[in-house]
């Protein structure tokens, strides 16, 4: 499909949306308006828990704030709705705010479990507040106005209600392709990687956290002054869990997902109250859910991951345009060539009674490649993740151009110039290859959430995406850089790991196992990269257990053995030592 016929398509779409009121009857246009209402909610659902994994089932709470906030200012204190939206905004995202940081650091279904937990304790307190109207609810909630214009019928806050989801729409489909978005659809794979990058996980996830919540909140203002009643029931986490459904039916790794949710829900379910009497009298009530627990599950089995993605797959898919050549992103100021860049001192490592790395020492000069080798289990890959933040020092130090990074995090270290691949592959596998480089730029690029949504990063994004055009040519895959990186062979994967993290233009790039899996022309290839980086002088630290590949590579070695050093040198001195041979081999030769 081309630009041109998507770009018809979306208007199509506009103009059938447009003329929807004048086509169909007022209850339908009520129905159009609560699916509008509900793929706001739906839609942040797709952006928490589909792009950036976080299973959140208290969505309701969020509206309910946002309905109560607006009906209290409207209805009690007689203000104007659209001092309640304000409130809505500033409540409903400063709760949670506050939420966010208190859960966002539980891992897996605990995070999700807090979800429900604060879900059920917001939703009674709506209840038990005698200033909101309890039980019984709030009524006499006024009508939205635009100037003199009230928006008191379905027709008329219809535009308004559709106007907002598709402007949403246009936000986030910028936001997810831009440094933030990025960083974003990474997580999903966990943080791991992504604090690799220089990506603060936590602050990542609880950005998506409140922008889902303000989506959440506009749905609030919406539903509150088109019903203009409100009550406890709409808010609690049943319908959190419908919400969830929503996203998950429509699909939750797209965005348009949302409102095909929303709108397969609501329709399902008056369909389901029509017709089930029908077919059950008198039991129709207790049937309901059984009967909508069906078809959901029915979905589930036919088109899993959502109908969007299911029926995207037998679209022409649009071809991108590949970057164009921009200027440079800004490069760090390299170390002179000889000078010690990392410098590891009496480095200790312990789990439990185990000693992992016994005060391990040695130092990286600027310009070399330095090998860290050993058989399985000396302690190399601890070693590695010290050295990266992925693990904290019990004792010892290690220092990185002038600076202690033994405390430091992931992200912090990966900023100050560090970068790294895993012994295990750690790609996005359904992004492209250039989106997965451009991850690597990630602290290089100093763009954020608003610049992002409203396109105001282009010079920016034009500039990261022609550096990860250039590394992936640097490895020998530009060819097609808009592959999905999980169709590559492993050999290619390695490459692309290197390719991002060339991107972030490190003074010091560790390679954890590259050769590992790979067959022997492949490491030939990886071998050809690794020596045309130390003509370039970048410095590497390679941790491998491949001897065979190390030693026609590197400047000198490092040989660790049941966590400790057990010497270093050149090549050449490092194959004679007896002390390797017998670590290798068992016994000298």
């Amino acid at each position: 499909m081309t630009r041109a016929q998507l770009a018809a398509v979306k208007i199509v779409a506009v103009l059938a949306l447009a003329a929807a009121p004048f086509l169909v009857s007022p209850f339908s246009v009520t129905l159009l308006n609560y699916i509008g209402i509900y793929s706001l909610v739906a839609i942040g659902l797709v952006l928490l828990t589909g792009v950036v994994g976080i299973i959140s089932f208290g969505q309701a709470a969020f509206v309910g704030i946002a309905a109560y906030a607006t009906g209290w200012v409207s209805a009690i204190q007689g203000q104007s709705p659209w001092l309640g939206l304000l409130l809505a905004i500033v409540l409903t995202c400063a709760i949670a705010a506050v939420l966010g940081l208190v859960t966002l650091r539980l891992q897996g279904h605990f995070l999700s479990l807090s979800t429900i937990a604060w879900g059920l304790a917001i939703g009674f307190l709506f209840g038990n507040i005698d200033g909101l109207g309890g039980f019984n609810g709030l009524s006499n909630i006024p009508p939205i106005a635009i100037g003199n214009y009230v928006l008191s019928e379905g027709r008329q806050i219809y535009y308004l209600i559709w106007a907002t989801v598709i402007v949403v729409l246009f936000l986030l489909h910028n936001l997810l392709n831009s440094r933030l978005g990025r960083a974003m659809r990474a997580m999903r794979g966990g943080k791991t990687l992504v604090e690799s990058l220089g990506v603060s996980a936590y602050w990542v996830n609880l950005t998506a956290f409140v922008i889902a919540a303000f989506l959440a909140a506009l749905s609030g203002w919406f539903y509150a002054h088109l019903s203009r009643f409100i009550s406890p029931t709409p808010f609690e986490p049943l319908a959190g869990i419908e919400y969830l459904m929503m996203a998950m039916i429509g699909g939750a790794t797209s965005l348009l997902g949302g409102i095909v949710g929303a709108a397969v829900i609501i329709f399902l379910k008056n369909a389901v109250q029509d017709y089930l009497p029908l077919i059950a009298k008198g039991a129709s009530g207790q049937l309901e859910i059984v009967a909508f627990a069906s078809i959901f599950i029915l979905f589930l089995q036919r088109a899993r991951q959502g109908i969007v993605p299911f029926l995207t797959r037998f679209l022409p898919r649009t071809q991108p345009q590949r970057p164009e050549a921009a200027a440079a992103l800004p490069l760090r100021k390299q170390p002179a060539p000889g000078e010690i860049l990392l410098k590891v001192e009496q480095a200790e490592r312990r789990f439990g009674g185990l000693v992992a790395v016994n005060k391990v020492s040695f130092e990286v000069r600027a310009g070399e490649i330095l090998g860290l080798i050993g058989p399985n289990g000396a302690g190399k890959s601890t070693m590695f993740n010290l050295l990266t933040g992925a693990l904290r020092c019990n004792g010892g130090s290690i220092v990185f151009a002038g600076r202690n990074i033994e405390r430091l995090s992931q992200a912090t270290i990966a900023r100050a110039g560090v970068a790294r691949t895993f012994q295990h592959v750690k790609l996005r596998p359904r992004m492209t290859l250039l989106d997965n480089v451009l991850l690597g730029a990630y602290p290089r690029t100093r763009s954020g959430l608003f610049s992002g949504a409203l396109r105001l990063d282009r010079q920016e994004e034009a500039r990261a995406r022609a550096e990860a055009m250039r590394q992936l040519e640097r490895i020998g895959l530009g060819d097609n850089p808009f592959e999905l990186a999980g169709n590559l062979p492993l050999g290619n994967q390695r490459l692309l790991e290197i390719a991002r993290a060339l991107a972030a233009d490190p003074l010091l790039l560790v390679l954890d196992e590259p050769a590992a899996g790979l067959r022997r022309n492949e490491k030939q290839k990886l071998a050809e990269l690794l020596a045309n980086l130390r003509r370039e002088h970048v410095t590497i630290l390679l941790v491998e257990h491949d001897m065979e590949f190390v030693m026609n590579l590197v400047d000198r070695i490092v040989v660790m053995d049941f966590g400790v050093k057990l010497c270093e040198g050149d090549p050449a001195a490092i194959r004679n030592d007896p002390r390797v041979q017998e670590a290798y081999l068992g016994s000298t030769v």
